[in-house]
């Protein structure tokens, strides 16, 4: 019944997506004067329009006796190693008729795009527009000869690329990109310790019937699918609200961080039996967990995407670039096809168990594999204090280490004296101190100063590896103009992705010596807090978030652009260009 409804539930808001989302357009306005298209964009006050062909272009389709030239575009104010318009902007597209155009031909389809922009560094969705543009062919002078004119045509077709219309062959092939990310996921350091927790208690049920195992793989799917579905709900308000997102986005956020490392720091005093949920009044609950565990399995499900989010695993940063730039609906179903990549290898043992064949039979060995998961988890929590520390500073990070220890505490209260051979009485008493402790606790710990954060995390992110300068885009332009060679590393101290290709490849001596000995000038962009220009050159690249790598050869317009997984044969490759 619930997935029933949850299917019910999900299609209805598929179906009204649309109307909730659907916008009118009313910026582009078109003519044609003489032998020249004039597409005209307006631009709202407090938005602007960047020269990115990508998102900001105009396209014809092919007619017999038609020749269109490239589009034209106007000069504008140059910010941020970018060519930004503001107020209003004219495209123009000059094009030529031959004997060969059919002479009832009354219009012209014209498809125009663009993407505004708040001053602020936010983006709205990318958007196009048709056009069908009339034309008097009376007044069109007609040439004599047509020689080797429609191969101009196909040359321009083929240049031109229509990155915003989503055609069905590039939301297939993203959504199978989506669809395969999340499976790698799984294999993931962020997210390997819950899967490993999940495994254990897939072990215990395997003594048990199929349809038991069945459910409870079918409750961490929908765990998954739940989160991601909020998750996507998340992101599609705040793009409409004009709000600059990315994928991993709230490990941005100190209350995020601060609420998910104490999540796992209880979870992780769990494994060590500090204490075990039995409070009074938690029979029922207790009763339908010894049922098949299906609350567990659905919130293992959850906090599986909690850890997945900061890791961008292959495949999965350019179809999470794609679906931010999309209408809700393929936003949503892109994020559903993770979240099910995700959940695959649970989904196949729910409906084949014999493959818990090969997992050992329960015995001691499980308790000792609950505790090593414990260490695990309070390794994540350590990466969790790690970018606590980039986001808050030391001083702020002093107080959280001490709720952690009252938390503990708490946790320990709960757990001595909250017990089943004690009295009701003495049990509440139990629960009540706990909840004190840690509640207030936080209140008087968990205050950040502002002030100190920022002075203390500007100067650890100036603090950048040997070798690195810090990555500004007068920098770029200086360098380029110079004729070197750059290479851009962008990342976050919460993107264990970025770290892993850092200390495996990019910071290896090795790797080091060939970017010396080939002169390249090497920048790096931290994206541990929110930075709108890396924000931008995010988006100027089709990703959605951090790891993002780019080489600038001398003399080519267009750079390098290295996979999110990286080794040193990739890179090593692409200085090869260098040498030539």
């Amino acid at each position: 019944m619930v997935r029933k409804n949850f299917i019910f539930i999900l299609m209805l808001f598929l179906v009204f997506a649309n109307f909730i989302f659907a916008e009118e357009n009313n910026v582009v306005s078109a003519k044609i004067s003489g032998s020249q298209i004039e597409v005209t964009f307006k631009i709202p006050e407090g938005l602007h329009q960047s020269l990115q062909k990508e998102y900001f272009y105009l396209e014809a389709d092919s007619i017999p006796g038609i020749v269109f030239e490239p589009t034209v575009y106007p000069a504008g104010k140059k910010e941020h190693d970018l060519i930004n318009y503001y107020g209003s902007v004219t495209l123009t597209k000059k094009f030529k008729v031959d004997k060969n155009v059919d002479p009832n031909l009354n219009s012209l389809k014209i498809y125009a795009g663009y993407q505004f922009c708040y001053d602020s560094g936010s983006c709205l969705f990318p958007e196009e527009v048709e056009l069908d543009i009339p034309i008097d062919l009376t007044k069109i002078e007609k040439p004599e000869s047509t020689a080797g004119k429609e191969q101009t045509v196909a040359d321009e077709q083929t240049e031109q690329s229509p990155a915003t219309s989503a055609t069905a062959l590039n939301i297939i092939k993203f959504l199978i990109m989506a669809f395969l990310g999340g499976l790698i996921l799984n294999v993931m350091p962020c997210v390997l310790p819950v899967l490993s927790i999940k495994a254990m208690s897939l072990v215990k049920q395997s003594q048990q019937d199929k349809k038991q195992i069945l459910r409870s793989s079918m409750a961490y799917t929908f765990g998954i699918l739940v989160s991601f579905i909020i998750l996507a709900a998340i992101i599609i308000i705040l793009k409409m609200s004009g709000e600059m997102v990315g994928w991993g986005f709230q490990f941005q956020s100190a209350g995020f961080v601060t609420g998910l490392l104490i999540v796992i720091f209880v979870f992780a005093l769990s494994l060590f039996d500090v204490f075990i949920i039995n409070a009074p009044g938690m029979q029922v609950a207790t009763k339908a967990s010894s049922k098949g565990g299906l609350t567990g399995s659905f919130v293992s499900g959850i906090f599986a995407v909690l850890l997945a989010t900061p890791c961008t695993a292959p495949l999965l940063g350019a179809a999470l670039g794609f679906a931010f730039s999309q209408p809700p609906l393929i936003i949503l179903a892109i994020f559903i096809l993770i979240g099910l990549g995700l959940a695959f290898p649970f989904i196949l043992l729910g409906f084949w168990p014999k493959a818990i064949r090969i997992i050992p039979k329960p015995g001691e060995w499980m308790n000792i594999f609950k505790e090593v998961m414990g260490f695990l988890l309070f390794l994540t929590a350590l990466y969790l204090l790690r970018t606590l520390y980039f986001l808050i500073g030391g001083k702020n990070l002093i107080n959280v280490l001490l709720y952690l220890i009252i938390l503990s505490f708490a946790a320990w209260i709960y757990g001595r004296f909250a017990r089943p051979e004690f009295s009701r009485k003495k049990q509440w008493i139990a629960i009540i101190v706990a909840l004190i402790v840690a509640v207030g606790g936080g209140f008087l710990t968990l205050k950040y100063d502002n002030k100190h954060s920022q002075q203390t995390v500007s100067e650890e992110n100036a603090n950048i590896h040997e070798g690195w300068q810090k990555f500004s885009p007068e920098l770029v332009e200086k360098y380029r103009a110079e004729g070197k060679p750059v290479f851009i590393d962008f990342s976050a101290e919460w993107c264990l992705t970025c770290k892993t290709n850092e200390n495996t490849v990019l910071f290896t001596k090795d790797i080091q010596k060939e970017f010396r000995k080939r002169g390249v000038q090497l920048l790096a962009g931290d994206n541990t807090k929110k930075d709108k220009i890396i924000g931008e050159w995010l988006r100027r690249f089709g990703r959605a978030g951090v790891p993002l790598y780019i080489l600038y050869l001398p003399g080519e317009e267009k750079p390098i652009v290295l996979p999110e997984l990286i080794t040193k044969d990739m890179v090593l490759n692409a200085l090869k260009k260098l040498d030539k």
